[in-house]
């Protein structure tokens, strides 16, 4: 008697060898609560269309419940005059905003 192992597509269910074979990880689908992986194969990788130049966006009201939001460059671009002067001006996101003064010395 022997153990066979086979590998399949999760989305074709077509079997193939290790090497055939792509690990996707779904990070973020309508109901998803976790990243999921899936095992496809290489060839189906190809049927994956890129959107183009994306904006990912963390969207944190005052709620507190946060949200991500994905958006086209040029449709965010038009959100203001001179986006990316807007985004060089923007205090980052780690350490203190700038101007903050610490024990009084401004450093």
């Amino acid at each position: 008697m022997a153990i066979v192992s086979r590998k399949v597509s999760d989305l074709s269910g077509e079997e193939a060898s290790d090497k055939e074979f792509a690990t996707v990880i779904v990070r973020q689908y309508p109901g998803l609560d976790q990243p999921k992986a899936l095992d496809v194969l290489t060839a189906e990788v190809d049927g994956f269309k890129e959107i183009g130049d994306l904006v990912m966006l963390e969207v944190q009201p005052s709620t507190g419940d946060k949200y991500d939001v994905a958006m086209r460059k040029a449709d965010f671009d038009k959100l203001a005059p001179n986006m990316q002067q807007v985004l060089k001006d923007a205090r980052g996101t780690r350490g203190r905003v700038p101007g903050t003064k610490v024990n009084g010395n401004g450093s």
